[in-house]
């Protein structure tokens, strides 16, 4: 149908906008979220209003060519994955062909879907929308390049765009459709131009590209609610920090930075991992699952397991496993994780597969591949370099068909993905599949240097729902082993043979292997985002928490950067209004710092790590288990609450008999258990700090506490100190 036919039929319906009636400007609206509209005009121009921010976005379909008119507007009411929504239609000629295209508001987010659909095939030589008019003045952040690092003067094409005023006022700007091809980016007048990238030179008739535009109050808050938007759109179930054996156990690792990467040791390879995991539950710990890299199967021109080229068939080399691999994950007796690089050039793969680049997108290649893995007992498939070698010819199909058929392939049997090397394109992409749990955040071998860029990413992959993973580091390493535990993502270990500090990893896993973590990644906060987008020398803040239902534990790391060693500490910038306990799980010392009040210590070269913890209205403030990394992580503290009384559930692993739970009080306290024993508490009258020795019953797993003061309850002193600085007492006991 034509526009000659098409048009009358929809006159009649532009008489039902919003308002009523077309405007005497020929002019369109709906609304949405919290008073936002959108309005079209019969000239191209169009607009959306944010009241609560102030803001205005804007531009024109015809990019300011004289005589030009949309042929009509309609507005229309529906419901799809993101909610109910107003929007409006409209069609307009463009360079060689028509655009069908839309503005989506919701009533129930702060999110706006730009769409566009091209109504025959045509040069990519228009793009919807071109906003020419958007908040000026504002800062900025991108991610950009491997590992999807933060940038705050350019612009990355495949990465959402973030501005921000220094309140926080937050918008989010990103492709909603077409990841892989996406180009948004500045153009001619400093128009940001959100389209599919100009190396596609045709786009074909019926193609459709949406953009969403996401705002709201917070950085942090913002950039949640569009990653939420965009796997809302997608279907995607969100995993938890639990979802498979990666991210709920400890792992062992042999990538770049592990003692074995590439080498076998003393032992033939599989003896060697084997020793590991033997070492490990010699120790108390048990491992959760084991990460073979890319010396487990052949690759390269001459076959060869050593060679660092790509793959030449994807399974174990021969003269590495004594046998297949199935048989070894069965004598390591763990789930595997098992690494990919692109296929050879030289690979029989070649000619048995549809290829595209380096990479399959045959559908039978994914199946084969996930059969045998599969069969193999693995958990996890690590699909690597895909910012380098392992993608395919760019155009419109292919990067989709390659991330589809993997993920659809692993999915059906079983198989979680991570993806690693990967672009902001990829963690993009990973809205779309449930099973991509994990992405590596951090370049090779986790170390210092790369903690800044490592918190970056992790606040990208968290807000598109996969948990970020800090590569490999050795168990010795506390700092570490603790940022690693506060990422909620996979922890991975890489130590040689009769290394492996298990009083460190005590503090991160049960005696079961499971992980002790928060509820999300540590990521900086806004104040830290804000200063680094002006160039301004502050300490690293990063933040996670755990939340039992408005009960939240506030977990931050921080350390220093540039000179400036001077860390400032707001109990109210992590929502707690009254009096804080500000506990220094290292040292096992807290400050009680009042309403509104701050708190700052010199970091030195030091890492500096905090409990932050509300004084509930029992007037006491749990701290938790004073032995781990994460006291109140949920894996430990299963339950918490605090109504005149604190509430608590204790979970213990496999092997742990007793653990020692600590927090502040005024006085006194008492402690009665529901189900489990304990030991009499102790209260340190100068520190104002108690602790108890907790066991579950015979045969259980959990004990259950109900904590109070002895007495009538005095007020902390406002904005004092715990006489006046509180430390918790020593444990008596073994902890396990």
């Amino acid at each position: 149908m034509g526009a000659g036919s098409r048009t009358p039929q929809l006159l009649g319906i532009l008489l039902f906008a919003s308002t009523g009636a077309i405007s005497a400007s020929g002019q369109v609206s709906v609304e949405g979220f919290d008073g936002a509209s959108a309005a079209v005009q019969a000239s191209g121009a169009w607009s959306i209003r944010i009241p609560s921010q102030g803001w205005t976005f804007g531009g024109n379909v015809f990019d300011g060519k004289p005589g030009s008119a949309v042929e009509y507007v309609v507005p229309e009411a529906g419901q799809d994955k993101l909610g109910a929504y107003r929007e409006l239609k409209f069609r307009y000629p463009a360079p060689g062909t028509a655009h069908l295209s839309s503005i989506r508001l919701y009533s129930d987010r702060p999110a706006v879907v730009f769409s566009s659909t091209w109504e025959s095939q045509s040069p990519n030589a228009s793009s919807f929308p071109v906003i020419s008019q958007y908040p000026s003045s504002l800062l900025h952040m991108t991610f950009s390049g491997m590992f999807a690092q933060e940038e705050f003067v350019h612009q990355a094409a495949d990465s959402p765009m973030v501005s921000f005023d220094t309140t926080g006022n937050t918008w989010v700007l990103s492709a909603a459709t077409n990841f892989m091809t996406a180009d948004t980016s500045r153009g001619p007048g400093d128009a940001i131009v959100a389209g599919i990238s100009p190396k596609i030179s045709t786009l074909p008739a019926g193609f459709t590209h949406e953009t969403i535009l996401s705002w709201g109050k917070g950085i942090n808050s913002t950039l949640v609610g569009w990653g939420k938007a965009l796997t809302d759109k997608s279907g995607k179930r969100r995993p938890a920090n639990d979802a498979d054996t990666l991210l709920s156990h400890l792992s062992y690792w042999t990538d770049n930075g592990a003692f074995y990467y590439y080498n076998p040791g003393d032992l033939p390879y599989a003896d060697t991992l084997k020793a590991v995991r033997a070492e490990l539950l010699g120790k108390g710990i048990r491992l959760g699952s084991m990460q073979l890299d890319s010396w487990w199967y052949p690759k390269g021109p001459d076959n060869s397991w050593f060679s660092r080229s790509g793959i030449w068939t994807y399974t174990a080399a021969p003269n590495l496993f004594r046998s297949e691999l199935a048989a070894f994950r069965t004598e390591v007796g763990v789930p595997l994780v098992t690494h990919a690089r692109w296929i050879d050039a030289a690979s029989p793969y070649r000619s048995q597969y549809a290829m595209s680049g380096n990479v399959s997108i045959d559908p039978k290649y994914w199946e084969k591949t996930a059969l045998y893995l599969k069969a193999a007992g693995v958990g996890t498939y690590e699909q690597d370099w895909l910012g380098l070698e392992a993608h395919t010819d760019f155009n419109l199909a292919d990067p989709d068909l390659f991330l589809d058929n993997m993920a659809l392939a692993m999915a059906k049997r079983g198989l979680t993905i991570q993806y690693c090397m990967a672009n902001p394109s990829h963690f993009l992409a990973s809205s779309k599949y449930s099973n991509v749990t994990s992405i590596r955040t951090s370049q090779d071998r986790f170390l210092r240097e790369r903690w800044s860029h490592f918190l970056y990413s992790s606040r990208l992959a968290s807000a598109v729902g996969a948990w970020p993973f800090s590569d490999v580091f050795m168990s010795s390493e506390r700092d570490n082993l603790l940022l690693a535990t506060l990422s909620a993502g996979p922890l991975g270990i890489g130590d040689q043979l009769g290394k492996v500090d298990a009083d460190n990893l005590r503090m991160s896993v049960r005696a079961d292997g499971v992980i002790v973590k928060p509820d999300v990644a540590a990521t900086p906060i806004d104040d830290v985002i804000l200063a680094d987008s002006k160039g301004v020398d502050v300490p690293m803040q990063a933040a996670a928490w755990t939340d039992f239902r408005g009960l939240r534990a506030n977990y931050v790391f921080a350390f220093k950067r540039g000179a400036n060693s001077t860390l400032v500490l707001e109990p109210a910038k992590y929502g707690i209004g009254g009096t804080a306990l500000v506990y220094d799980v290292l040292k096992g010392e807290g400050r009680l710092v009042g309403p509104g009040a701050k708190w700052s210590t010199e970091l030195g070269n030091d890492v500096g790590y905090f409990l932050v913890m509300a004084v509930g209205k029992s007037g006491l403030a749990m701290v938790g288990d004073k032995d781990m990394f994460v006291p109140m992580g949920r894996k430990r503290i299963a339950e918490a609450s605090d109504d005149g009384v604190v509430d608590v559930t204790v979970s213990f692993g496999i092997g742990e008999t007793m653990r020692t739970l600590t927090g502040y009080s005024p006085r006194q306290v008492n402690v009665s258990a529901v189900s489990g024993r304990l030991s009499s508490p102790m209260w340190n009258a100068a520190t104002q700090m108690f602790t108890v020795n907790v066991r579950p019953e015979p045969g259980a797993h959990i004990a259950r506490l109900r904590i109070s003061q002895l007495g009538q309850m005095t007020p902390p002193p406002n904005g004092g100190s715990c006489a006046p600085r509180c430390a918790a007492p020593p444990s008596h006991g073994p902890t396990q």
